[in-house]
């Protein structure tokens, strides 16, 4: 097997970031024009047949011609579903406090299996959508739950799959009988050239009436044209502002710190040859202090002083030197948007694990339990990945809390949260941790990753084969379901999400944003029913680390295996879910669980 070095992953994070520039939340038509959609509250579309056409590109988010009226919860959308969602029903529902809507694929339970008690939820794993849950219609987990009985439901979470933003659910979309398809991690239909735009953010606002001159040397005289130096004041200021006032949110104290010092050090470097480094340094020691203080009026002035001195000093420099720095103010200019497309990018993808927790997941399961009508309000759940991290995370919160986590029976695939004694490939992530990163990779586009990555991995010479036995172990996976796999079911990331998770390969596991709370802690208080699936040749989540959670719940409440046998065949990160033998040997030591644990009980709270 081929190992990657973290220095090659960084770099192609890196490079792929930079493609993330694309317009990420837009849906679009097959010209490159934006489709509009209607507003929209809870919406139900509905299909009879799920579709069986094959899909043509990576999906980041999807929307199809919703409507209906606010408050409609059981309403029926007569135009067609997108046609990448092949559920009996697709549902959206709005994330409290929040602009988003998350995207509930529902399967229908068959009329001709056993009644079940409770409603099944599936969360997928980190940066994925649904269809690794329903990758064709003979070899769809959420399809064979249903047809065993149970009302089967899966969360796309905030920024995956269709789940999608209230503005753009709020425009109008265009009449079409092909779906409205965005693809934020694919080549196919956004030209590569394209700039990002960034919808709702105070990008910075030039007033169109300011000068654009900038220093230029004129011919061979290297005359100075008449500057006005109020648009880079402003661009210099805003920026300062958008560091000051949304990445305190974002990032913690020294986060913050180390973001917005290289910063500072881009500028430092671009005046270095101009011998104003030092006059800059002065400057700029004040500037970090502001950035770390609470915006007001008062913060607000002093930045702009410090920007137009800075500009003064620029200008005063480039009186005394050579021909060839007449451009410094444009080349500052260029450096400032530039830093300004990774902020903005930084801000757009604003969430964290703990926002799935929270806010995504609580949604979800308020809307499923409405609408299933449960008698006891608890659902079954099974979690692949992240979304078995999120289950583990939800019931050690619970405990915590002494509160009730409202889940009758709980299935994690491949999941765990303490990693440190594992050799899980994803410590090669590690290095994103560095604050900094944050600034170099803000998101991680693991869909546009796995597409470009997928031709060198599949096809001679085999440059990235490694990537195959991430997701899949020798055999296990029919290659159209895999080629549709890494084509179709990878998402972006937010560097957000990435910092946070980290923690879950350091002493104590995971943790929640602020560092004072391990998810791990509490889960000896365990009072669900749990049953911990691993595959023996999982490079992502070996057998170890999913180990190092169950052995914290009480044996009473869990049960553990590991599939795979030592001559094989041998099961990897999404063979559990997808692989070939799937069907046969995971799928019933799920069904039988959870029949087991499918009666009815009414808690009352103390």
């Amino acid at each position: 097997m081929l190992h990657i070095h973290a220095a090659d992953l960084r770099a192609a994070l890196q490079a792929a970031a930079t493609a993330c520039y694309l317009s990420p939340l837009h849906s679009w038509n097959g010209d490159g024009h934006r489709r509009k959609r209607p507003a929209a509250r809870f919406v139900v579309l509905r299909s009879a047949i799920p579709s069986r056409r094959p899909f043509s590109a990576s999906i980041e988010a999807s929307t199809a011609a919703i409507g209906g009226g606010a408050g409609a919860l059981s309403s029926v959308e007569k135009r067609k579903k997108p046609e990448i969602c092949t559920a009996d029903e697709l549902h959206y529902v709005p994330v409290p406090g929040t602009d988003w809507k998350i995207a509930l694929w529902r399967y229908l339970p068959s009329t001709e299996a056993p009644k079940r008690n409770h409603p099944l939820m599936l969360l997928s794993g980190v940066g994925t959508n649904a269809i690794g849950f329903d990758l064709s219609p003979g070899a769809s987990f959420a399809r064979h739950m249903s047809k065993q009985g149970f009302d089967t439901w899966i969360v796309e979470v905030r920024g995956a799959g269709l789940s999608m933003r209230t503005h753009e659910s709020n425009e109008t979309i265009q009449s079409s009988d092909k779906p409205a398809i965005s693809n934020i991690d694919s080549t196919d239909e956004v030209n590569l050239t394209s700039y990002l735009s960034v919808e709702g953010l105070s990008a910075v606002n030039i007033n169109p009436e300011v000068g654009a001159k900038i220093s230029k040397v004129n011919g061979d005289k290297g005359a100075l044209v008449s500057v006005d130096e109020s648009q880079l004041v402003t661009k210099l200021t805003s920026t300062f502002m958008n560091l000051a006032e949304r990445l305190s949110g974002y990032l913690n104290e020294g986060q913050l710190r180390a973001i917005s010092e290289k910063f500072l050090e881009q500028i430092s470097k671009l005046l270095e040859d101009a011998g104003l480094a030092e006059r800059f340094n002065e400057i700029a020691a004040k500037i970090s202090s502001l950035l770390e203080a609470r915006q007001n009026s008062t913060v607000a002035g002093q930045l702009r002083e410090l920007s137009q001195r800075l500009i003064n000093t620029i200008e005063e420099g480039q009186k005394s030197v050579s021909p060839q720095l007449f451009d410094l103010q444009e080349r500052l200019s260029s450096t400032i948007e530039d830093f300004q497309k990774q902020l903005d990018l930084i801000v757009t993808y604003d969430w964290d694990f703990d926002n799935y927790l929270e806010e995504d997941l609580p949604a979800a399961m308020e809307y499923i339990r409405e609408h299933s009508m449960v008698k006891d309000s608890k659902l079954l759940t099974i979690g692949h990945s992240m979304g078995g991290i999120l289950l583990y995370a939800l019931l050690s919160r619970c405990a915590s809390q002494r509160s009730k986590c409202g889940l009758a029976a709980i299935v994690t695939l491949a999941a765990s949260v303490d990693y440190t004694t594992s050799k899980s490939s994803l410590k090669l992530l590690l290095p994103l941790a560095d604050p900094a990163q944050a600034l170099n990779v803000p998101v991680v586009p693991l869909g546009a990753l796995m597409t470009a990555a997928y031709p060198l991995s599949s096809r001679p010479p085999y440059v990235l084969s490694w990537i195959t036995s991430q997701v899949s172990a020798q055999d296990m996976m029919l290659p159209e379901l895999y080629e549709k796999l890494v084509l179709n079911n990878f998402c972006t990331i937010p560097a957000k999400v990435i910092l946070q998770l980290t923690s879950a390969f350091r002493e104590g596991g995971l943790r929640n944003r602020t560092g004072n709370f391990s998810y791990k802690d509490n889960l000896h208080k365990c009072d669900v029913p749990v049953l911990a699936l691993a595959g023996d040749q999982d490079l992502i989540c070996p057998p170890e680390a999913v180990y190092e959670t169950v052995k914290l719940i009480p044996e009473s409440k869990v049960s553990y295996k590991v599939f795979g046998k030592p001559d094989g065949p041998h099961y990897a990160h999404y063979d559990l879910v997808g692989g070939r033998l799937a069907t046969n040997e995971v799928y019933p030591c799920i069904i039988n669980f959870l029949c087991c644990h499918d009666e009815l009980t009414y808690e009352h709270s103390d």
